[in-house]
């Protein structure tokens, strides 16, 4: 199933998408040398806590526990020219796909400070967050990277008709807060706070914005999961929302040439590029 048109527009909940407030200061706000600090905060979190395997909790180490420092993988991220590190630890991949930076995830979470306080917790699968779809570019940058790391699950009919889903995608998130909320504060989140989020990814829709007959995640074409630096004709409009890749006149869904409602595997002249990246061919 693919999410087609999105045409409503939705209230945007609170906990986990991107906003700003008076306390943003671009003027004032050091990126990059706030992006060191979390670092440093988060390996310190990391080296003196650990997954208590019985009640899967995060605990301080006291005991000379296995820390969270060696278990966690490290996601290096540029994001508005600024480098993060991004760690997660991932419990379960999943077994079907993975989201890009611009799909839906059916998912569940919570969301922590360092602390330990919940700020936010959704226990209840859905599409939506609140009453908005749960499409990653709407929420945090964290989020538009770190569900890159999962996959969803798969289905498993019920004999009344439910479904549930079965070897999906769990993992912790620990965030730095360049790619959460940076210097703005959110409710129980203070400005320049790291953060963490358990999550569980059940399902995913790839998404077609612009109903080329590409699903978006495959137009990020230098694979770097940020789409708006990919524009092949060079017009000013991203590839995932062109629906004429190549600017030749000829739309994208159109130069699917051997008709199997796939453009990415037609190449008429043999050149090596598709048909509707390739200008010389129409």
């Amino acid at each position: 199933m693919k999410i087609k048109n999105l045409l409503v527009l939705f209230i945007i909940g609170l906990a986990i998408f991107s906003c700003k407030n008076d306390d943003d200061n671009s003027d004032d706000y050091d990126a990059a040398g706030q992006s060191l600090i979390d670092d440093s905060i988060l390996i310190d979190y990391l080296k003196t806590h650990y997954l208590n395997e019985v009640d899967g909790g995060i605990w301080t180490i006291t005991n000379g526990e296995t820390p969270l420092m060696g278990q966690v993988n490290t996601q290096n991220i540029i994001y508005n020219d600024v480098a993060y590190k991004l760690y997660y630890l991932r419990q379960n991949e999943g077994s079907s796909i993975a989201p890009s930076g611009v799909d839906s995830i059916y998912a569940t979470y919570t969301g922590m400070l360092l602390d330990s306080t919940v700020f936010d917790t959704k226990t209840t699968f859905s599409w939506n967050i609140g009453t908005s779809p749960a499409i990653l570019s709407g929420l945090i940058p964290g989020w538009q990277y770190g569900f890159t790391n999962f996959k969803g699950g798969t289905v498993i009919q019920n004999e009344d008709e439910s479904f549930d889903f079965e070897d999906y995608g769990k993992g912790i998130l620990f965030i730095p807060s360049g790619l959460a909320y940076r210097n703005a504060s959110q409710s129980l989140i203070e400005k320049n706070s790291p953060l963490i989020f358990e999550i569980a990814l059940k399902n995913v829709n790839l998404i077609d914005h612009d109903l080329d007959g590409v699903d978006s995640k495959f137009e990020d074409l230098n694979g770097d999961n940020n789409f708006t630096n990919d524009d092949t004709d060079e017009d000013g409009i991203y590839n995932y929302l062109d629906d004429d890749d190549d600017g030749d006149g000829v739309l994208t869904v159109d130069e699917d040439a051997n008709g199997d409602g796939d453009p990415t595997n037609d190449d008429t002249n043999g050149n090596g590029i598709p048909d509707y990246l390739d200008k010389a061919t129409k």
